[in-house]
């Protein structure tokens, strides 16, 4: 039967969640839902999905604010890359940056992402992409069945024409490049591309048209 992908837009800053489920077990992983636990719990119980898993391509507010929350209703693993766990206890200091009074509680995480590493789900396979640059420890998920084309869940690194920040401390617009490049562009033109925010796009259009990754001479 396959899996399932539902991506919508949650918080004030429309960062993009994407619940991804087996058809068959109704078992469920939640890309960056931290942000929108209502909304995420609503379409969880609408579609008899049970997540196994609350996966987080980054460690800024908007993306991982209430995971706490999320997990305390869900029972899922929270887990992240490492490198952004100094970023994701700066939590206070980044509800200040965005004027919130009401700091998301900061929690122990259950767990490491790592580049490389799988993660099953039915028939289908999610592999994460350690794509340094947006924030030291951001990752993609490729997300794909057996044999089939992946879809790539991409946070703040890609988006539709354009690529992440880089200014916001420990990265550099170089080092975001060469992730998308190393981990990104290596997959066909025709996989889709889910980014953070914003519409989705494909691993061509980004190739052919975004100005961050063509060649100086045909910018």
């Amino acid at each position: 039967m396959g899996i399932t992908m539902e991506t919508f837009a949650v918080g004030a800053l429309g960062c993009n969640c994407t619940i991804v489920a087996d058809a068959e077990s109704g078992d469920a992983l939640v890309v960056d839902g931290g942000d929108g636990v209502d909304e995420v719990l609503g379409r969880l119980q609408r579609h008899g999905r049970r997540a196994r898993y609350l996966l987080h391509t980054h460690a800024h507010i908007d993306h991982i604010a209430w995971v706490g929350r999320l997990r305390d209703h869900t029972g899922a693993a929270a887990l992240l890359h490492p490198a952004d766990l100094p970023l994701y206890r700066a939590m206070a200091l980044q509800a200040q940056w965005i004027g919130l009074t009401d700091a998301p509680t900061v929690v122990a995480l259950d767990g490491d992402l790592e580049d490389a590493q799988e993660l099953r789900l039915g028939d289908a396979h999610v592999t994460v992409l350690h794509t340094p640059g947006h924030t030291p420890g951001s990752v993609c998920f490729a997300v794909a069945n057996e044999g089939s084309r992946a879809t790539l869940l991409t946070g703040d690194t890609l988006f539709a024409g354009s690529i992440g920040r880089w200014d916001m401390g420990g990265t550099s617009m170089e080092e975001i490049v060469a992730s998308i490049r190393r981990q990104l562009l290596v997959y066909p033109d025709a996989t889709p591309v889910i980014p953070g925010h914003g519409p989705m796009s494909t691993i061509g259009t980004e190739r052919h048209s975004n100005p961050y990754l063509l060649p100086v001479s045909a910018v």
